[in-house]
């Protein structure tokens, strides 16, 4: 089609032969990203003269959280014990159950294709679901605290572990599995010796990364009160305290940080 509308460029080689040059597409592209960048700004309501006439009060904000309120260490540490024991125990519980989802998923393991296609659809609507959805609804289930912050990050982690590591059960090698079921074993035993010292090392390093993930998505968890650092950080901003706020955000990055380290140590030992 492209090809009809813009016909190739005609080259004379210096032997007379004439050769066809197809022409870029680039030009094209380009102009269909312009296109649909204006349409979408249209339907969002997103205007370039408002940000750049309103992005100065970002950095103003930000300047006004310096220096921190060092006065506010004190009532940050139960807050923030809470956010990591939230993502810690809501990591360490999700890995785990999306251990036997990821399997019941996995193709190349289970011959029932009802279970296959049940998992997947399990997995694929727990990841549509945002976290902060799942916690608001946490909230009203199980009451404002860190029990619905740790279910909704406890059900982040099924959908993220379990995702890639049914895509890692079904691309190791199945020679050793097979073996092992034509000695005699059943399949969840041969799953057991063949498969999983083949996926072990990349599903720890995968519930390592995502537990990383899960101390920093607990901090907003706050606003919808799933209990937690962000409880804080709401309530910072709301009396406009943001030298306060400026604290919260600082211990935040140290402990990401060295959290950020520490996984990435063992990861790498892992991988």
């Amino acid at each position: 089609m492209f090809d009809k509308l813009f016909p190739p460029k005609q080259i004379v080689l210096p032997g007379g032969k004439i050769v066809l040059q197809k022409r870029s597409r680039t030009p094209l592209i380009v102009l269909i990203l312009i296109v649909l960048t204006v349409l979408s700004a249209q339907f969002t309501g997103f205007s370039f003269p408002v940000l750049f006439k309103r992005i100065h009060q970002f950095f103003t904000i930000i300047w006004a959280m310096i220096p921190p309120d060092w006065g506010s260490l004190p009532r940050i540490w139960s807050p923030l014990l809470d956010t990591i024991k939230m993502s810690l125990l809501g990591s360490i519980i999700g890995a785990l159950i999306a251990l036997p989802v990821a399997v019941a998923a996995a193709s190349n393991i289970v011959q029932s294709k009802i279970i296959i296609i049940l998992s997947k659809a399990v997995l694929s609507l727990l990841r549509t679901l945002p976290t902060l959805v799942s916690a608001l609804i946490a909230t009203f289930v199980f009451g404002l605290g860190p029990m619905a912050g740790t279910v909704a990050i406890m059900l982040f982690t099924i959908s993220y572990v379990g995702k890639l590591l049914y895509e890692q059960i079904e691309n190791v090698d199945m020679g050793a599995f097979e073996a092992m079921e034509s000695l005699g074993m059943t399949r969840l035993e041969a799953f057991r010796f063949a498969i999983m010292p083949q996926v072990l090392p990349g599903y720890i390093s995968t519930s390592l990364y995502c537990f990383e993930g899960n101390v920093r998505y607990a901090a907003i968890l706050g606003y919808v009160g799933a209990g937690g650092i962000g409880l804080l950080i709401n309530e910072g901003l709301g009396w406009r305290d943001y030298p306060a706020v400026g604290m919260i955000i600082l211990v935040l990055i140290v402990t990401v940080y060295v959290i950020e380290r520490v996984s990435e140590h063992f990861r790498k030992k892992l991988i």
